[in-house]
């Protein structure tokens, strides 16, 4: 068990290894590590790290990416031990199982339990897929076989053909006909509406087609990442502050929530994008922008409150009532995750 949020009655929520959030903590564990240098960093990501071992057989759900690549992940780029190795490629042998040949997409959810039964999805994909298709690829750097590869390259460029709208906002979830390819529809789960840009997934994009570039070269990753950072700083709604209401579209902006963790995982992403792009100034000035505020007492908690989290006014799924302006696990990876990136761009 490690935390993932804050409870209604203000305890700290715990959550086991096969919960999708499982693997922020132990990753937060370390860029500890790497931001201080301090040993207690490793064992404490060593010993979280381990904890998840059963994940990398998973496959009801499509998260194992995120489980696996940062806590996993990250332990294996710090200490490449050749043990990790396997669990990085099982977990990628499961997260394929989810691949539909005839729609090019790896299935995000399965639609026989709870309320995604009850939507009317045969193959619903979420745009915070795109996040999970790292694991294939360093699995194929580490195993050699370039089936992980072409799933994850398949499932991008599914995805860009079919995820976003002309302005290069996406929708949240399209569902397809596993034997035709064909889209049924295209709907939204944690944003406002089906035509909305629920801002998470905004960020999500941004970061997945990022790593996409980075991995293939292929220009219209890059390209991709680009209008989807265009959209966000050209919206209308986006606050003075970088940090994003819950959704752009949103009905009561600007009596609406921020969600923090959307704009971590969007100054994280625009550090790398930095690298990659002509528009590398830009894109700096905007990620310390975003870095400045959520490093502000406005969303960062003084030391020892926030229940030891590092960031305040995350939102999870304001449509399911669930996680509404708390901490939250992947806001903290992403906040940690950026200043780490901004440290290494200085060195």
């Amino acid at each position: 068990m490690n935390p993932r949020t804050m409870n209604e009655d203000g305890t700290t929520r715990y959550v086991n290894p096969q919960c999708w959030t499982s693997g922020f903590f132990p990753g937060t564990m370390w860029y500890m590590y790497e931001l201080t240098g301090e040993q207690k960093w490793i064992d404490y990501g060593t010993e979280l790290t381990e904890s998840l071992e059963s994940v990398q057989y998973l496959k009801w759900h499509h998260d194992v990416g995120f489980m696996i690549g940062c806590s996993y992940g990250n332990a294996y780029r710090l200490n490449k031990n050749e043990k990790y190795t396997n669990v990085i490629v099982q977990a990628a042998k499961s997260l394929s199982t989810r691949f539909r040949p005839g729609a090019g997409v790896i299935q995000s959810w399965n639609t026989t339990n709870g309320w995604m039964s009850q939507r009317g999805w045969e193959c619903p994909v979420i745009i915070d897929n795109m996040m999970n298709l790292e694991l294939l690829f360093n699995a194929t750097r580490l195993s050699g076989d370039s089936t992980f590869y072409d799933i994850a390259v398949q499932h991008a460029n599914t995805t860009l053909k079919n995820q976003f709208r002309e302005d290069f906002s996406s929708w949240h979830v399209v569902d397809y006909d596993t034997i035709t390819g064909d889209v049924r529809q295209k709907n939204t789960a944690q944003g406002y509406s089906d035509d909305s840009a629920w801002a998470r997934g905004q960020a999500w994009g941004l970061y997945g087609y990022t790593v996409c570039y980075r991995e293939t070269k292929d220009l219209r990753y890059l390209e991709v990442a680009e209008e989807i950072a265009n959209f966000i700083f050209g919206s209308p709604n986006l606050p003075q502050d970088l940090v994003p209401f819950w959704d752009y579209n949103a009905p009561n902006i600007p009596n609406e929530l921020r969600d923090a963790s959307a704009a971590a995982i969007t100054a994280s992403a625009l550090c790398e994008l930095s690298g990659f792009s002509e528009n590398k100034e830009l894109y700096l000035v905007k990620a310390k922008e975003i870095m400045k505020s959520l490093a502000s007492p406005v969303y960062r908690a003084k030391l020892g409150e926030n229940n030891f989290f590092v960031l305040k006014h995350s939102v999870g799924s304001i449509p399911h009532g669930a996680e509404i302006d708390v901490p939250l696990n992947y806001a903290d990876y992403y906040f940690l995750e950026a200043l780490k990136r901004f440290r290494d761009l200085e060195q």
